[in-house]
């Protein structure tokens, strides 16, 4: 008998659903935003990178040591009963995690190589980004493409202030003349 209502309640409930009658919440989630950059070129316009940065908000564990102040209690016994006096107190520490939000931008794009044949010293087509960070710290990412035609880049940051590019002309081990602007590809707002 309860096998019989078990199948007749989740009869109900399944054709319910496929009526629409019960609908059931989604989750609210913040779709990422994306927006574009360049395109941007070299002095000579003989290299040009352009592309597409994500914005996405996530938040993530972080473990740490959280440190707090211990007492340290002289016990004795007098008359039958427990007395404890605290004498002093003693750092201690223990392993605690706490929610951080970030921010991850994914910049995407295309290095595109328009003279790869001639002198050597301007063979390649460079794109170097300089990423500035919350703190104001900045570190570079550096791309080249020696070959005919366009070649894909990209790269992940996370807890950015500023993201600006400079296309250069350069050979195989870094860029040597042709430099064109730093130009924006991302600001925080």
């Amino acid at each position: 008998m309860r096998f019989i209502k078990k199948l007749l309640v989740s009869g109900g409930v399944a054709a319910a659903l496929i009526t629409g009658a019960v609908v059931a919440p989604t989750a609210a989630s913040a779709s990422p935003f994306v927006g574009d950059w360049g395109p941007y070129y070299s002095a000579d316009h003989k290299a040009e990178a352009e592309g597409k940065f994500v914005v996405d908000h996530g938040k993530k564990k972080v473990w740490y040591w959280e440190k707090f102040k211990k007492p340290i209690k002289k016990c004795w016994w007098k008359h039958g009963e427990k007395k404890c006096k605290i004498v002093g107190w003693k750092w201690d520490k223990k392993w605690s995690w706490k929610w951080e939000e970030y921010t991850k931008i994914s910049v995407k794009g295309e290095l595109t190589n328009h003279k790869w044949w001639g002198d050597k010293k301007y063979k390649c087509a460079w794109a170097v980004f300089k990423i500035e960070d919350l703190d104001g710290h900045t570190s570079f990412e550096k791309f080249r493409n020696c070959d005919k035609g366009s070649d894909w880049i990209g790269f992940h940051a996370t807890n950015v202030n500023t993201i600006d590019v400079q296309v250069s002309r350069g050979n195989h081990f870094g860029p040597k003349g042709f430099f064109g602007p730093w130009s924006p590809v991302y600001e925080a707002v």
